[in-house]
Protein backbone atom coordinates (compact mmCIF):
# COMPACT_ATOMS: atom_id res chain seq x y z
CA UNK A 1 0.00 0.00 0.00
CA UNK A 2 1.47 3.31 -1.13
CA UNK A 3 0.74 6.74 0.39
CA UNK A 4 0.61 9.75 -1.94
CA UNK A 5 0.34 13.44 -1.08
CA UNK A 6 -2.90 15.09 -2.25
CA UNK A 7 -1.04 17.50 -4.55
CA UNK A 8 0.90 14.64 -6.15
CA UNK A 9 -2.36 12.71 -6.53
CA UNK A 10 -3.82 15.61 -8.54
CA UNK A 11 -0.81 15.63 -10.85
CA UNK A 12 -0.62 11.85 -11.29
CA UNK A 13 -4.33 10.98 -11.13
CA UNK A 14 -4.36 8.86 -14.31
CA UNK A 15 -1.40 6.77 -13.22
CA UNK A 16 -2.87 6.28 -9.76
CA UNK A 17 -6.18 5.13 -11.22
CA UNK A 18 -4.32 2.68 -13.47
CA UNK A 19 -2.41 1.32 -10.49
CA UNK A 20 -5.61 0.94 -8.46
CA UNK A 21 -7.34 -0.77 -11.38
CA UNK A 22 -4.44 -3.23 -11.46
CA UNK A 23 -5.20 -4.15 -7.84
CA UNK A 24 -3.05 -1.77 -5.81
CA UNK A 25 -4.44 0.13 -2.82
CA UNK A 26 -3.31 3.77 -2.57
CA UNK A 27 -3.75 6.13 0.38
CA UNK A 28 -4.14 9.84 -0.41
CA UNK A 29 -2.86 12.08 2.38
CA UNK A 30 -3.06 15.78 3.20
CA UNK A 31 -0.19 17.15 5.28
CA UNK A 32 0.85 13.59 6.08
CA UNK A 33 -2.60 12.58 7.38
CA UNK A 34 -4.44 9.84 5.47
CA UNK A 35 -7.64 11.31 3.98
CA UNK A 36 -8.85 8.83 1.35
CA UNK A 37 -8.16 5.38 -0.02
CA UNK A 38 -8.11 4.57 -3.74
CA UNK A 39 -8.97 0.91 -4.28
CA UNK A 40 -9.94 -1.21 -7.29
CA UNK A 41 -13.61 -1.86 -7.88
CA UNK A 42 -14.69 -5.41 -7.27
CA UNK A 43 -15.53 -7.17 -10.49
CA UNK A 44 -18.64 -9.28 -10.77
CA UNK A 45 -17.76 -12.95 -10.70
CA UNK A 46 -21.14 -14.11 -11.98
CA UNK A 47 -23.63 -12.42 -14.27
CA UNK A 48 -26.62 -10.79 -12.68
CA UNK A 49 -29.61 -13.15 -12.73
CA UNK A 50 -32.42 -12.03 -15.01
CA UNK A 51 -35.91 -11.72 -13.60
CA UNK A 52 -34.70 -11.22 -10.04
CA UNK A 53 -37.84 -9.25 -9.08
CA UNK A 54 -40.28 -11.09 -11.35
CA UNK A 55 -43.73 -11.03 -9.81
CA UNK A 56 -42.75 -8.46 -7.17
CA UNK A 57 -42.97 -5.31 -9.28
CA UNK A 58 -45.95 -4.36 -11.39
CA UNK A 59 -46.33 -1.21 -13.50
CA UNK A 60 -49.25 1.10 -12.81
CA UNK A 61 -52.34 1.06 -15.04
CA UNK A 62 -51.26 4.39 -16.56
CA UNK A 63 -47.69 3.24 -17.26
CA UNK A 64 -47.88 3.90 -21.00
CA UNK A 65 -50.36 6.80 -20.86
CA UNK A 66 -49.28 10.08 -22.47
CA UNK A 67 -47.50 12.53 -20.17
CA UNK A 68 -49.43 15.51 -18.84
CA UNK A 69 -49.02 18.47 -21.22
CA UNK A 70 -46.83 20.53 -18.85
CA UNK A 71 -44.47 17.63 -18.19
CA UNK A 72 -44.22 16.83 -21.91
CA UNK A 73 -43.30 20.48 -22.62
CA UNK A 74 -40.62 20.31 -19.89
CA UNK A 75 -39.10 17.17 -21.48
CA UNK A 76 -39.01 18.93 -24.85
CA UNK A 77 -37.23 21.89 -23.21
CA UNK A 78 -40.07 24.32 -23.80
CA UNK A 79 -40.30 25.38 -20.14
CA UNK A 80 -37.63 27.41 -18.37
Amino acid sequence: MDTVNQDDAKIHRSQLVDRAAAGEEIIIARSGRPMARLVPLRRRTAPRPLGLLRGQVTPGDDFDAPLPAEMARAFRGELP
